[in-house]
Formats: C-alpha cells, sequence, structure tokens
C-alpha cells in the first residue's frame, strides 16, 4: 500500500471516528435544566415537562438532571435565585412567567433560556419579536392582548345586565398595560363601567376589593402574574365574601371553587416547552427558534360556584366549554 492511500484510509477513519466520540462523549452527559418560579413547588405543570422530556428520551439520573427554585410568592427573590441558577451552570433554564423570564435573562446573555409560560413577553422587553427572539431566551407564550377583552366579553355574557365590572392586575407586571388597555377597550364596547385596580400586596388586595364593593363593581377579571397567582386563595375567599363572579386566567382558580376560567392550558405550554428544551439541547440556538403561541385556549366553568353565587349559566356558553365543574 502507498503512503498516499494510507493517508486517504487514515484521514476517512479519523473522519468517521470524530463524530462517534463526539456522540458518545453527548450520550454519556448529564445535562442540567434549571426550573425558574415564582410558585412553592413541583405541579402537574412540572410534571407535564419531565414527562414530555422523558418521551424525548431524557431520564433523570442518566442523561438530565433538575435544579428548582421556588421563590414562593417571594417576588423580591427571583433575581437572586436566577443568579444562582447561573453560578450552578446549569445548560438551559426554564422559566414560568415573563417577570420570571425576565430575571434569568438579567442574570445571564448565554445560558438558553425557554419560557414554559409567559405573557406578551415582546410588550415585556424579554424578546425582540416572536418570529425572530434574538437573544438568548425563547419558548412559549400566550398573546394576552388577545383573551384579555374576551374574559371581559365572556362574564358580561353570563351576566348581561350588570353595568359595573372590576379587573384587577399587578402594579408590578411587565404586562400590566397590555392588560389596562384590552380590559378598558372590551369595556368601552360593551358600554359598561370598568373599575380598575392594580394592586401589590396583600393589604392592597384587601383595599382593592374594599374599593371594588364601594363602586358596586358587580363582576371581576382577574389578570395573570406572579404576585396575583401566589395569592389566588386569598382572592377567592374575598370574591366569594362579595359574592363577586370572577373570571380568571389560570386553571388553579376554578379549580378552587372560581367561577370561570379562560385562557391557555399551562399543562400543554409546559409540554411544548419540553420540545425546545430537547432542540436546544441537540444544539439549536435560542435566538432562532420561533416563539410559540398556543393554538387552543380553555373555557371552564365551575357550576357549583355558580350555583353558590345564584348565576344561571347560559347555554351559549355551557356548549363552548372545554370542562364544566359539577
Amino acid at each position: 500500500m502507498n503512503n498516499r492511500r494510507k493517508l486517504v484510509i487514515a484521514l476517512g477513519a479519523g473522519a468517521l471516528a470524530a463524530p462517534l466520540a463526539c456522540f458518545a462523549q453527548q450520550q454519556g452527559k448529564v445535562w442540567r435544566v434549571g426550573y425558574l418560579s415564582t410558585l412553592s413547588g413541583p405541579n402537574e405543570e412540572v410534571g407535564a415537562l419531565r414527562e414530555q422530556l422523558g418521551k424525548l428520551g431524557y431520564v433523570e439520573g442518566r442523561n438530565i438532571a433538575y435544579e428548582y427554585r421556588w421563590a414562593a410568592g417571594r417576588q423580591e427573590r427571583v433575581q437572586d435565585l436566577a443568579d444562582e441558577l447561573v453560578r450552578l451552570k446549569v445548560d438551559v433554564i426554564v422559566t414560568r412567567t415573563t417577570f420570571v423570564a425576565a430575571a434569568a435573562k438579567r442574570a445571564t446573555a448565554t445560558i438558553p433560556i425557554v419560557m414554559a409560560s409567559s405573557q406578551n413577553p415582546v410588550a415585556g422587553g424579554v424578546i425582540a419579536s416572536l418570529a425572530s427572539p434574538g437573544g438568548n431566551v425563547t419558548g412559549v407564550t400566550q398573546n394576552t392582548t388577545e383573551t384579555d377583552g374576551k374574559r371581559l366579553e365572556i362574564l358580561h355574557e353570563i351576566m348581561p345586565k350588570a353595568a359595573r365590572f372590576a379587573s384587577l392586575a399587578w402594579d408590578k407586571s411587565l404586562t400590566k398595560a397590555g392588560f389596562a388597555e384590552q380590559i378598558r377597550s372590551a369595556a368601552k364596547k360593551l358600554g359598561v363601567t370598568l373599575i380598575h385596580q392594580e394592586v401589590g400586596t396583600v393589604d392592597g388586595i384587601e383595599a382593592a376589593f374594599a374599593a371594588m364593593k364601594r363602586q358596586r363593581a358587580q363582576a371581576l377579571v382577574v389578570s395573570t402574574s406572579p404576585f396575583i397567582t401566589s395569592q389566588f386563595k386569598l382572592i377567592a375567599n374575598l370574591a366569594a365574601a362579595q359574592r363577586l363572579p370572577v373570571i380568571y386566567n389560570t386553571g388553579i382558580y376554578a379549580d378552587a371553587g372560581g367561577l370561570m376560567f379562560y385562557g391557555a392550558s399551562q399543562v400543554e405550554m409546559h409540554r411544548k416547552a419540553a420540545t425546545y428544551v430537547d432542540r436546544i439541547l441537540k444544539g439549536a440556538k435560542a435566538a432562532d427558534l420561533p416563539v410559540e403561541q398556543p393554538t387552543k385556549y380553555q373555557l371552564v366553568v365551575n357550576l357549583n360556584a355558580a350555583k353558590a353565587l345564584g348565576i344561571a349559566i347560559p347555554q351559549s356558553v355551557l356548549i363552548r366549554a372545554d370542562e364544566v365543574i359539577r
């Protein structure tokens, strides 16, 4: 065999060995996924994320490990927890809410961030656009600018004679302006009075409900935010005490006895987020992955709550409901 042929064979063997070695290295790697949330601990949303990653070949203890950081309703802790995940050098950070994604983005410009749940991340300054997010953030968002007004319309449909509606938002929300704009626009279209409240403390929530009572609010639309979600039991109890019908955009409220929920399934959004994590761990860049929006929104009606409030849900609403709690 001449020297030239030996060289060609050697080069060919090396070319084959390189990707095989790389493949073996990746196969032996344990990916570290950080999960950052203002909630208090694992729930069915996190379970859906892990289940979907399992279907994609990631087995905890073999090739994937999770680092959870829970703010437990204390928004002031979120930035420190984001910084902590960055110091741990996780391979990707999964976030819940736009507020949390913004904190993660401030903590790192290099570790990929996947939004498993967010509201209007463009308005919140987290990404440049849905089609071209840029930077290190991508994932899933529900476009609440299209659904906030819809919630008021649904609430008005079951209470057509009501003339005074209230809305509740977190005063530090990155998307509160969009929420207020959509609610006000829907109220104007329906010809009803809107009593808009922004809160940032537990005392503030109680004061807001007192103001709604003084101003004779007949129903309430609640926005989504880390603080509002962390206080869902208090909000539900205050609404029940005032016999105030409420429509939410987080499913936990309906499960906890709230009247109605309209919005995207957080569980399904987390399943979709798992596919983003998979693609990033396989080499995709967050900047190149367009942010997706849910294609289906759910309407859940709690008939037990309706009965307690003395409200008859119209058949036109019931037939559209994806779930009716009896």
